[in-house]
């Protein structure tokens, strides 16, 4: 193995061993606001990174008031109260992002496309984000989280085991080179092994099928996020969202698998085991 591979593999692999106990942790021991304030600071990072790679150099301001409007929202989705306050956490960002750009047009042909990329920033990180702070304010919240890491982790393992062994038909040629239908079949496979994992050490509450809807759901929606990510980095022109993570890039390469797979396995838990 090249010089270079070696050491990639030693950064992701230092990385991981400081990141996981501490996500352990957090989920663990972290009280609920100071869980939410950590998804809210997790949620700007994203922004930051996203606004970054699709608005221009000379959009700096929109790019830090969007971030501020997305913390913001993410804010108010985590600790609305009711209805009208969820509504409130998306309708007040967005308006001031419409009015933002409104009277600092610059150029014509290019405000349109970028306030859209700002409201998209909005639905695509807070809001799908907010949902990992409700699932754990649910009973057995923290067993739900590590539910989902755990099925995510095992997923993408099997994924990529898969895809490098046996992977003969690409998936989705133009978004993911690399992804193979074998892979991604292998993928899904993996996440309900996760998921039996899950129940059988920790998660007895859960039944069979419970552990093959969430296995087949959180598999297939956590595909599904990367594959969403993988398009945006690749209109874009980027390889990797950011630094942030050696030899794993930025905050939101960390989280595009998870951002589609909370608010599934989240809905699943309040309407299907309620």
């Amino acid at each position: 193995m090249p010089t270079a591979g070696r050491d990639a593999i030693k950064q992701r692999i230092i990385t991981a061993l400081i990141a996981l106990p501490l996500l352990i942790l957090c989920v663990s021991y972290a009280s609920q606001g100071l869980f939410a304030g950590l998804i809210s600071i997790a949620s700007g990072l994203a922004l930051h990174e996203f606004y970054r790679m699709a608005l221009p150099a000379e959009r700096r301001l929109e790019r830090s008031l969007s971030v501020a409007a997305g913390v913001l929202c993410c804010v108010g989705l985590v600790y609305a109260a009711s209805p009208p306050f969820v509504l409130l956490s998306i309708a007040l960002p967005c308006l001031f992002l419409s009015l933002l750009y409104l009277f600092r047009l610059q150029d014509m042909q290019s405000v349109t496309r970028d306030l859209a990329f700002s409201l998209l920033g909005l639905f695509y990180i807070p809001l799908l984000l907010s949902h990992l702070a409700l699932l754990r304010a649910l009973p057995s919240g923290r067993s739900w989280v590590f539910l989902v890491l755990c099925v995510v982790m095992v997923s993408d393992t099997m994924a990529y085991i898969v895809g490098m062994n046996w992977g003969r038909h690409r998936l989705y040629q133009a978004v993911s080179p690399k992804k193979s239908i074998e892979g991604s079949l292998g993928g899904l496979v993996g996440g309900v092994l996760g998921a039996m994992i899950c129940k059988l050490s920790f998660f007895t509450e859960l039944d069979s099928v419970d552990v093959l809807f969430i296995g087949l759901g959180v598999g297939a929606f956590s595909q599904l996020g990367d594959l969403v990510e993988s398009l945006f980095k690749r209109s874009f022109g980027v390889k990797d969202s950011g630094t942030l993570f050696p030899g794993h890039g930025g905050m939101l390469d960390r989280l595009d698998s998870l951002l589609f797979a909370f608010p599934v396995t989240y809905y699943y838990a309040v309407w299907m085991l309620a």
